[in-house]
């Protein structure tokens, strides 16, 4: 008796019935606007580190972002991930017609460095020469755009956007204009009174689409839902208002108007 007890509880154990939950949270997220939501979601971008936790997909789609967690809708522009892992997570928000509303944190670049959240604490003289070391410097890319910056005296971490929507050899390939378009984290180093750019980057992400239909979107970033810490147990809450018209000071991006 003693024997078939334990080859059951050993084949319970290898078919999965006994299985242990780990820790978990729950994030939930309160929308407001008159934006109609079709997806609210989080992903995680970065390990404790700041390694990237997944490769960059060079085939991903702009209206299918890749997410660790689903929200489900509870109705009243309220969502909520059940079960999340304890770490950090950006939300990405679809709504209609062709938004993306996405959360960013700004990351170690180099190694030993720590995460960095958004704060406007930089000077602008700093913010300025940053900014101008950027517009004149060659890139394949024909525009490239910062969007945020934060840092301090001796390190500045940035999020650009990189398009080129000008003619390549990938027109010909998909029979029709199209652009690449890529996010990273950049980080300029105070060396002896002068702003160095670091040669290591950290990619986002890497679309190639349609030129004419990557015009038709507004895909918009924001550190309001971006390094949201979940613990091991508990729930925490974010509350975030789609506005009617992009960009604002708080959410910049492409938007159909700023993508000539």
């Amino acid at each position: 008796m003693v024997r078939m007890l334990r080859v059951s509880v050993l084949a319970a154990i290898a078919c999965g019935s006994f299985r242990t939950r780990g820790p978990a949270g729950e994030l939930e997220i309160r929308l407001k606007g008159p934006r109609r939501i079709t997806l609210v979601g989080a992903v995680r971008r970065w390990d404790a580190d700041g390694n990237p936790r997944h490769a960059v997909d060079g085939k991903a789609k702009l209206a299918s972002p890749r997410l660790d967690h689903h929200a489900s809708d509870q109705g009243h522009g309220d969502w909520l991930c059940k079960d999340l892992p304890a770490g950090r997570y950006d939300l990405i928000v679809l709504a209609a017609p062709r938004l993306r509303v996405e959360g960013f944190v700004y990351p170690p670049v180099l190694e030993f460095d720590e995460f960095l959240k958004h704060a406007d604490g930089l000077d602008a003289e700093t913010r300025a020469t940053i900014e101008a070391d950027i517009a004149q410097s060659r890139h394949y890319e024909n525009k490239v755009t910062p969007l945020f910056m934060a840092g301090n005296d001796k390190y500045v971490r940035v999020l650009v956007q990189l398009l080129r929507d000008k003619p390549t050899s990938y027109d010909g390939k998909f029979g029709q204009p199209v652009a690449t378009l890529r996010h990273e984290i950049w980080q300029y180093t105070n060396r002896y009174g002068a702003w160095t750019k670091e040669k290591r980057t950290r990619v986002i992400d890497r679309l190639l689409m349609g030129r004419s239909e990557l015009r038709a979107w507004t895909w918009v970033w924001t550190p309001k839902l971006g390094g949201i810490d979940v613990p091991e147990h508990g729930r925490v809450v974010v509350q975030y208002t789609l506005p009617s018209h992009f960009p604002t000071p708080t959410a910049r991006g492409l938007t159909p108007e700023h993508t000539p």
